[in-house]
């Protein structure tokens, strides 16, 4: 394994590329103790102490920090990580470890996202969002049942109500085009145009 290239990311950091290869980022203390030059051979005892020793730990610490501040969903975490300059297979083992003290918890994360966001987020709107977030669709729709279950048409009008009376929207004072302007943007909210046209039928006033 030959070191190609060297970059400078930062007065302390490196970025080392192995045979043309992204291989991990280093601190310039370790470059100048595990003696890594561009140009030299690495010597496989080095490369394995610090795939398996060295960025392994500093990983799981990287991990544990960065949750101090927010919590994250193990797509997220990973994401986060990757953008440090940590391989892929350094991520997954530090991810994996704070999974495993469930530190990383993404059941309960969607489960603590949708009780946040049910009063005015539609279903399909909270879906899209922990899906960006990397969560499975099949874990959302699992935990949404199990949250909502025969309630869901009920939760959604209540959702669409919330919007109605934060819009100061009246039915019946409404002229055809103002409807019409409401009834679009609850259609962008992702709620139902049954339920939307449901409610705005109803003489909705302020609460």
């Amino acid at each position: 394994m030959t070191v190609t290239n060297i970059t400078e990311l930062s007065k302390s950091r490196v970025r080392i590329e192995i045979d043309h290869e992204f291989a991990f980022v280093l601190y310039k203390g370790e470059l100048r103790l595990h003696k890594i030059e561009e140009g030299d051979e690495i010597e496989d005892a080095v490369y394995d102490r610090i795939m398996k020793d060295v960025l392994p730990k500093r990983a799981k610490l990287r991990a544990m920090n960065l949750l101090k501040n927010r919590t994250y969903t193990r797509t997220q975490l990973k994401d986060k990580l990757l953008q440090g300059g940590y391989p892929e297979q350094i991520a997954d083992i530090a991810v994996d470890y704070v999974v495993s003290y469930r530190y990383v918890d993404d059941e309960q994360y969607v489960r603590d996202f949708i009780e946040y966001n049910r009063e005015k987020k539609s279903r399909r709107r909270i879906q899209l969002d922990l899906m960006n977030k990397g969560i499975p669709e099949q874990l959302f729709q699992d935990i949404w049942e199990d949250m909502a279950g025969d309630d869901e048409e009920a939760i959604e009008r209540e959702q669409i109500i919330y919007w109605v009376n934060k819009k100061h929207f009246c039915s019946q004072e409404a002229t055809f085009e103002e409807k019409q302007k409401m009834m679009a943007f609850l259609y962008r909210k992702g709620f139902s145009i049954n339920n939307i046209r449901s409610i705005l039928s109803l003489d909705i006033t302020p609460n």
